[in-house]
């Protein structure tokens, strides 16, 4: 509990990190951040005597986790696009809408059958979103990007079975060279930030790796023992993090009508939460009868 409860509250303290890294592009932070996590968490692996993991990666495995790392570098460059923009609370509905994303996801490719709570709440998702783009004449973009690209991601995770921290070392592994070529033509033709703004700069482009990595680990400890339920519900501390964090911190204008949408996010998340709890009870009580 204690290491999902601290990767979930790093997670929830990013919108505080990434605006230090201005004036970086979000292209040259998402650069920068897949650089140094692949150096984090790959001396982590050597550390730990886990990189022989990392090495014996098929190249079937290769090449999922190749595909993985594109959608969690479109999901990182948005989200710190997000932040940097002052589009907290857009970064926040997309991880509230996530869940429901996976759950469509795994119905049209995994042929999933959805129980009814689920069915319902997707149902509900969804009027939101059209909601939303609607009455405030424009879909949620940020939002959809994000949970779409996190939910193709954790699609494509599940195609494969290697722990969190290999995965993420050879998904930042296999975007690396284009994350390299970047970042040398960005300096090269004067349009990179990582030298020549002091040192404070070049040291926080670089913790970026940390701040990345840190709480991917802390959350592949805590997920080997808590419950999918529990991870299910904890899960929504971050967005609601983001959420105070756009309105007490950036102050981020809300309409009425995207207060609305929300709510009817709200209404959608509390019975996809409801199920899960369901469906745990129904597990605990098959389980005593056994």
């Amino acid at each position: 509990m204690i290491f999902a409860l601290a990767a979930y509250i790093m997670w929830g303290f990013f919108p505080a990190f990434f605006p230090l890294l201005l004036p970086a592009s979000p292209v040259e932070i998402l650069a920068h951040r897949v650089v140094w996590t692949a150096v984090w968490v790959t001396v982590y692996l050597v550390v730990t005597g886990r990189w022989r993991e990392l090495a014996n990666l098929t190249r079937r495995e290769w090449a999922w986790l190749g595909a993985a790392g594109l959608f969690i570098s479109v999901n990182w460059g948005t989200y710190v696009l997000a932040v940097n923009t002052e589009h907290v609370s857009d970064a926040a509905l997309g991880y509230f809408i996530n869940p429901l994303v996976s759950v469509a996801l795994g119905l049209v490719f995994l042929k999933e059958r959805l129980r009814p709570g689920q069915s319902v709440a997707v149902g509900i998702a969804f009027s939101a979103v059209i909601y939303l783009t609607f009455f405030t004449g424009q879909a949620p973009i940020i939002s959809l990007a994000l949970a779409a690209s996190f939910g193709g991601y954790g699609l494509l995770k599940k195609q494969i079975n290697v722990t969190s921290t290999v995965s993420v070392a050879a998904e930042t592994i296999v975007m690396l060279p284009v994350a390299l070529a970047y970042i040398t033509w960005l300096e090269a033709t004067g349009g990179g930030t990582f030298v020549g703004f002091g040192a404070t700069h070049t040291a926080l482009m670089i913790s970026s790796g940390v701040v990345t990595a840190l709480p991917l680990i802390c959350f592949a400890q805590g997920a080997k023992k808590l419950p999918l339920a529990t991870i299910g519900m904890l899960q929504y501390l971050t967005p609601c993090m983001q959420m105070l964090w756009a309105l007490a911190v950036v102050g981020e204008h809300f309409s009425v009508h995207r207060w609305i949408g929300f709510a009817i996010i709200g209404v959608a998340v509390g019975l996809y939460i409801a199920d899960l709890a369901r469906l745990q009870t129904q597990r605990r009580r098959s389980s005593a009868r056994a």
